[in-house]
């Protein structure tokens, strides 16, 4: 695999590749697929807000026993996820358990037409889903796009652009596995975005699956496959 550009980061934990060997297989049950997506996204998360977040003071409070303590907070406090659906909601628990207090969860629907593999939007649930308005209402320092999936690329580069127009200052993209040639792309569509990933694959069918892949992560974990 020729070298990635410096804001794709695809993590080498033993364990992450051995769940993504099971993920692949097509003999996995949709509830052991809704496990592994959950248990991908949680190692992949530590390791992409392990490097975007920063810790900070919080006010002072006590333990049980009466003692005084510095309480310990994360930065940025402003932050987003935003699952596009419907593969994304397999990830919205593992960010949220690594998270120390539940964050806003912002959907965005996009599909791919299936002659110009090219997205459309058809659900948008940004607060005020208008050009700047995070920015207007304080800032949206950190948004984080869950897309198990990135195949061509468009659907991620659209979701980013979208973000960013709502005025994100900072955006991360955790996924699963991605085709290279998506990743690139995606990664390239904006300086403020770090893509994340288990597993990347080098070539996509002419109907834009990955190849090998993990097939149509949406209907395995919705037992839609065949629709």
């Amino acid at each position: 695999m020729a070298n990635l550009p410096s804001n794709v980061h695809v993590s080498q934990h033993p364990c992450l590749l051995a769940k993504l060997s099971k993920l692949r297989s097509k003999d996995t049950p949709s509830k052991e697929v809704s496990s592994l997506v959950n248990e991908i996204g949680l190692i992949v998360g530590v390791e992409a807000l392990g490097s975007v977040l920063s810790v900070s003071a919080g006010p002072v409070d006590q333990t049980p026993l009466g003692f005084e303590y510095q309480t310990t907070q994360v930065a940025p406090q402003n932050i987003s996820i935003v699952p596009i659906l419907r593969s994304g909601l397999g990830l919205v628990d593992a960010i949220q358990t690594l998270l120390p207090d539940p964050v806003p969860v912002h959907h965005l629907g996009l599909y791919r037409e299936p002659s110009t593999l090219d997205p459309v939007e058809y659900y948008n649930n940004l607060p005020n889903h208008v050009q700047g308005a995070a920015e207007a209402a304080g800032g949206n320092k950190l948004a984080i796009i869950l897309d198990p999936v990135i195949a061509t690329g468009g659907t991620c580069a659209a979701a980013i652009q979208t973000l960013r127009e709502w005025g994100a200052q900072r955006i991360i993209v955790l996924s699963v596995i991605g085709a290279e040639p998506g990743v690139r792309r995606a990664a390239a569509e904006w300086d403020q975005v770090e893509i994340w990933l288990a597993g990347i694959d080098s070539e996509l069918t002419p109907e834009g699956m990955l190849k090998p892949g993990v097939g149509d992560v949406g209907d395995r974990l919705f037992l839609t496959i065949g629709k």
